[in-house]
């Protein structure tokens, strides 16, 4: 008798300790956090936060954190070592620049195009009708920076169109020039056909044949310093994929 509560005890003390361990195990055994960020140019918002979502919903424990902003300061951000998993830029210059300077991991993927289109306040107040009213004396216009996608893009189309034209601000990204269009601040804005479809009824959209002459060809990567190589790869091959490609289209943008 006194052998059989011996060995009940030890079976107690043993199944005891068990699950202490088990719940240990248990708590270690979650699914680990991880925070993927993505480094976009700024007229990808809408459909990356989009495409985000997605993600997120097939991928456990995955929250997907976004910087927007122009491509040309989102480059120099990750050259002063910014951390970040996959940069997607509005152009192919400013991705070349993160190659060369040793940043991107694996391949680049082009995966849209844009083109510009004259965005004005509703009713058109400016009667704007063509890239060549944008020279028009007394017309408030804004445009993006040089070094910026959108306005190296600006410039194309002026040089082909013949006009000059002398704007009241050059912005750092598309979206601010977007937002002094639907603020009043102008009476016109050059911007991408993507940011006049995402700004619905607060601006309208004015076509013009030389926007064909500068349209943008997004590409997109993973970075070398990531510390998630692998949802990172995973994300480009969601922007990549067929799923992807028909976000971006509703968003307005084109093949690349």
């Amino acid at each position: 008798m006194r052998r059989w509560v011996g060995t009940a005890a030890a079976v107690l003390l043993l199944t005891s300790i068990a699950g202490c361990g088990s719940d240990d195990a248990g708590g270690s055994g979650e699914s680990e956090k991880t925070t993927l960020t993505v480094f976009a140019a700024s007229s990808l918002t809408d459909s990356f936060a989009e495409l985000g979502k997605r993600f997120e919903k097939s991928h456990d424990g995955v929250t997907v954190t976004f910087n927007f902003a122009g491509s040309s300061d989102l480059v120099a951000q990750l050259q002063q070592g910014a951390p970040a998993d996959v940069f997607a830029s509005a152009d192919s210059e400013n991705m070349d620049k993160a190659v060369a300077d040793d940043l991107v991991e694996g391949e680049v993927a082009n995966f849209a195009s844009n083109t510009l289109q004259i965005a004005v306040p509703p009713g058109n107040p400016g009667n704007v009708s063509s890239l060549q009213d944008l020279a028009k004396p007394g017309l408030n216009v804004v445009v993006c920076a040089p070094e910026v996608p959108c306005g190296a893009a600006s410039q194309e189309v002026e040089k082909a169109g013949g006009v000059d034209i002398d704007p009241v601000s050059e912005e750092q990204a598309v979206t601010d020039v977007l937002a002094k269009v639907t603020t009043g601040q102008a009476d016109a804005g050059l911007v991408y056909v993507t940011d006049v479809i995402a700004a619905g009824d607060d601006v309208q959209g004015v076509t013009f044949p030389e926007s064909s002459t500068a349209a943008n060809v997004y590409p997109i990567a993973p970075l070398k310093d990531s510390e998630n190589p692998q949802p990172a790869q995973e994300l480009v091959d969601l922007v990549t994929s067929q799923e992807g490609q028909a976000v971006l289209k509703d968003a307005g943008f084109a093949k690349p």
